[in-house]
């Protein structure tokens, strides 16, 4: 197969379809805005599903040496009330279908599995031209142009390949999380971290909570969600740490000192991470040379299922391509048919999630999905 195929984004999803593709003995190129592979930090941990992120391991040849890489005892789950009362406490004893990995491990497993000359760090693409015949110009903000027969999305919320595709653009979603992160080091952590436990922690009332993982080494990474419209957080962004931290506190006077602890007490500066959205049934007309695969395509809003996904896409679209590599524009539409039906089932569930999580029936509707052995249906964002 000859046709040039350009992925724009070294997420989770554009590497694994460029490995796919590399397995198949189809060359890909991947170009990322990032300087280098350590330009940013990658976030927490991700679980990965066993009925699609694991799949599209192993379609890359990798299930192996994510296995190695899993956090053991991470897929553990317990359900706090504002008090810090244990609601729900479930062991990690190692027959989940959801084993976590740090996005960091998972990220550098894709890229030492590709040729070194498949990432192309440094090009941040400004504009796309249209040349006709399907084929797209890419133009890069250090001067580098290329011509790609087939160009894929892979570039996240904010896609610059998507408004080729689609007039669809990202909506906040009503809900922010405050990221933080406290160290195992330091003493004063301590009830912290045995409010947190082993895995996944999940503290809630109605609109907001304060969620939490044990990561590797004992790190305890929170993400303190609030609902609130968008413009409430406007005055914090420029905000210093202490008055953010301070800010947010108060929105859970009354809570347990060990879970506000977790947003008082972190060690590096809070994060504030506005979620946003796409429309759930996001679609668009089939265009010669042009796909779009993870939250390019299907931004929702957080249930864990936005990377699992990402490799799922990636993993569907190199088996579209090496399945019609004489007719790119048959597997593209075989693609993105079934990536329409798939990613708005996903996105409906997406939603369900979150009133579970944050609705009036908070915590105990969430207490009583893992009950009835949903264990790990809510996973923290990362």
């Amino acid at each position: 197969m000859t046709t040039s195929i350009a992925i724009i984004g070294a997420g989770l999803g554009g590497l694994l379809l460029a490995r796919v593709l590399h397995v198949h003995g189809i060359a890909a190129t991947v170009y990322e805005a990032d300087a280098s592979a350590g330009a940013r930090t990658q976030g927490g941990l991700l679980d990965i599903h066993d009925f699609n992120g694991q799949i599209a391991l192993k379609a890359a040849g990798l299930h192996a040496q994510f296995v190695a890489h899993i956090h053991a005892g991470g897929q553990a789950t317990r359900v706090l009330d504002l008090h810090g009362t244990v609601l729900s406490d479930q062991a990690d004893d190692g027959t989940g279908g959801r084993p976590e990995i740090l996005r960091g491990d998972l990220r550098q497993i894709l890229l030492d599995a590709l040729p070194a000359d498949s990432v192309r760090w440094g090009h941040k693409l400004t504009t796309i031209t249209p040349v006709g015949d399907g084929q797209h110009a890419l133009h890069f903000a250090h001067g580098a142009r290329v011509t790609a027969d087939l160009l894929v999305g892979a570039d996240g919320a904010w896609s610059k390949v998507r408004p080729l595709l689609s007039n669809a653009t990202p909506t906040y979603t009503g809900l922010t999380y405050v990221e933080t992160s406290l160290t195992p080091t330091n003493p004063a952590h301590a009830a912290a971290a045995r409010a947190v436990g082993t895995g996944a922690m999940f503290a809630l009332t109605p609109g907001q909570g304060v969620m939490a993982h044990c990561e590797p080494g004992g790190v305890l990474h929170a993400y303190v969600a609030l609902q609130r419209p968008e413009d409430w957080f406007a005055e914090l962004r420029n905000a210093d740490s202490a008055s953010v931290r301070r800010r947010i506190a108060e929105e859970f006077a009354g809570w347990a000192p060990e879970l506000t602890a977790l947003i008082t007490e972190g060690d590096g500066a809070p994060v504030i991470r506005p979620t946003y959205t796409l429309p759930a049934d996001h679609r668009w007309s089939r265009k010669p040379g042009l796909t779009l695969l993870g939250d390019a395509a299907h931004l929702m809003v957080p249930s864990g299922e936005g990377a699992n996904l990402a490799l799922y896409d990636g993993a569907e679209l190199a088996r579209a391509i090496v399945a019609s590599p004489n007719d790119l524009e048959a597997a593209l539409l075989a693609y993105e048919t079934d990536l329409f039906s798939r990613s708005a089932a996903v996105a409906q569930e997406a939603l369900e999630l979150i009133e579970v999580l944050f609705g009036e029936g908070t915590p105990r509707s969430l207490q009583q999905m893992f009950s009835q052995g949903d264990v790990a249906a809510a996973d923290i964002p990362s």
